[in-house]
């Protein structure tokens, strides 16, 4: 019998490379989604449309218990991959309230349900580099003090907190993986990776003359999406449930982001885009950058994709989408 993989957040970039990761491993695999989602998969599932066929789709919330219990009980999945979460920068108190509430009850809900219900399940949880926030030094490892600075990076402590919780008072096993940024291109677009790479596609193509940024000096630790979802496996198929840091280790700003993406299309960043004081947000005074020496040497993990591989990967995607949608010869 095939084992049974139960991913929350199934739709979004990391719930479909870690969908054809397991169904490659033989794996059975099934996701919670919205109902809208079912309602517009074109729109709302192109991630999955590759292997759409092969998964297993059900329309859940993660705030409704009573929905993922019936499902989880039946199921009785083998491991379970929580990667749902509202992860945009908040606006609003409207937004944080949203944020908190499916973040963390959301999280609560999944843990008390395999508690109850599936209690053999092996489980992970998201974690976010956004835990450290104003970080005491760089770089940061699985023995850093937390210091989130936004309700989305608190809502991701608190989430670490219960998985640990769940593991030691139940003896689940329960552990998170800390992330650090990871990128390609099923990027979200709201995100300033795939601004960047949207953006120079569009100039290249004559579709936009300029791409309004923020602050070009920010860094970040960039990865790529593939690799980082083979780390959450290796976490799941570990003897004993720990939590570990995810990251690629180095540090590249926005600025470099952009040098590689229009480079990679025989454009300069400099003559396109525009710093606009709208899109800034606070910098860090110590830099979000991993250590992940532990993983490395406890898992045998290994990034395989490095930065700028990862920079033309997306460049080249969406020139290859504006071409198809845009009917473009070039």
């Amino acid at each position: 019998m095939p084992r049974k993989v139960l991913i929350t957040g199934i739709s979004g970039q990391d719930g479909s490379y870690l969908s054809q990761l397991l169904l490659e491993k033989g794996y059975e695999v099934h996701g919670f989604v919205l109902r809208s989602e079912l309602e517009n998969p074109v729109r709302e599932l192109w991630r999955l449309k590759d292997f759409i066929q092969d998964i297993h789709l059900y329309p859940a919330s993660i705030e409704s218990y009573p929905a993922m219990f019936t499902i989880i009980k039946d199921l009785q999945p083998d491991e379970c991959y929580h990667l749902a979460a509202r992860s945009f920068v908040s606006s609003t108190f409207d937004d944080d309230f949203l944020t908190f509430d499916t973040n963390v009850n959301g999280t609560l809900n999944i843990l008390s349900i395999l508690h109850q219900a599936a209690p053999a399940c092996r489980f992970y949880f998201a974690g976010s580099s956004e835990l450290f926030g104003r970080a005491p030094y760089a770089p940061q490892n699985e023995t850093t003090s937390f210091n989130p600075r936004s309700v989305y990076g608190i809502t991701k402590a608190t989430g670490y907190y219960l998985t640990s919780n769940y593991r030691d008072t139940y003896g689940m096993f329960a552990c998170s993986g800390i992330l650090y940024n990871h990128e390609s291109p099923r990027r979200g677009f709201e995100y300033v990776t795939r601004k960047i790479s949207l953006g120079a596609a569009r100039i290249r193509l004559g579709l936009a003359d300029s791409l309004h940024l923020g602050n070009l000096d920010a860094v970040r630790d960039w990865g790529f999406a593939g690799d980082y979802v083979r780390a959450m496996w290796m976490i799941l198929q570990n003897d004993r449930p720990v939590d570990y840091v995810i990251a690629f280790g180095e540090t590249h700003s926005v600025r470099e982001f952009c040098q590689a993406a229009f480079s990679r299309l025989g454009l300069d960043y400099r003559d396109y885009v525009v710093q606009d004081e709208k899109f800034y947000r606070p910098a860090e005074d110590v830099p979000l950058v991993g250590d992940a020496s532990r993983a490395r040497a406890e898992l045998g993990w290994q990034p395989k994709v490095g930065f700028q591989e990862v920079v033309e990967m997306m460049v080249d995607a969406d020139m290859d989408m504006l071409r198809s949608e845009n009917r473009i010869q070039t």
